[in-house]
């Protein structure tokens, strides 16, 4: 199915549904849809945004930088993998430890669809609840 909007068409794509830290350098990530692993597995496809004026803990990107090839998540800072089979949840798992009290950002970029290759756009929406604010310790969801 090919959706128009104006002048432009637009293919097919997954959107973020919740980026949620659950471990001081571990980040789960839901999609809506099936995802394609290769591209959803390639770091480098996601950057993170921090609320500092430079890029800080687990960010790759600062509050007033523009999102570039060149400041994507490089593969020695973090990598992402599958959580479970669903091929709609991943962990992205970084060197680093997010910092405390900092407001990040996953912004995710040319994640396809299950049988899908070459989507070129953003994966997130105006619904996406991809922010958090970094703890430097994660309780596990319902023991908070």
């Amino acid at each position: 199915m090919i959706t128009y909007y104006g002048d432009r068409q637009e293919i097919p794509h997954p959107i973020l549904l919740e980026a949620r830290q659950v471990a001081p350098n571990q980040v789960l990530i839901m999609y809506d849809q099936r995802v394609d692993l290769a591209s959803a597995t390639n770091i480098s496809n996601y950057w993170i945004r921090s609320n500092m004026e430079r890029p800080a803990g687990i960010a790759s990107v600062g509050m007033g930088d523009a999102i570039t090839a060149a400041n994507s998540i490089p593969p020695e800072m973090g990598m992402i993998a599958p959580a479970d089979n669903t091929k709609t949840r991943f962990i992205m798992t970084f060197r680093d430890n997010a910092m405390s009290g900092i407001l990040y950002v996953v912004l995710p970029c040319f994640v396809s669809l299950e049988g899908m290759t070459g989507f070129m756009g953003g994966n997130w929406g105006p619904f996406s609840r991809n922010a958090f604010i970094g703890m430097m310790s994660v309780m596990p969801r319902g023991e908070r």
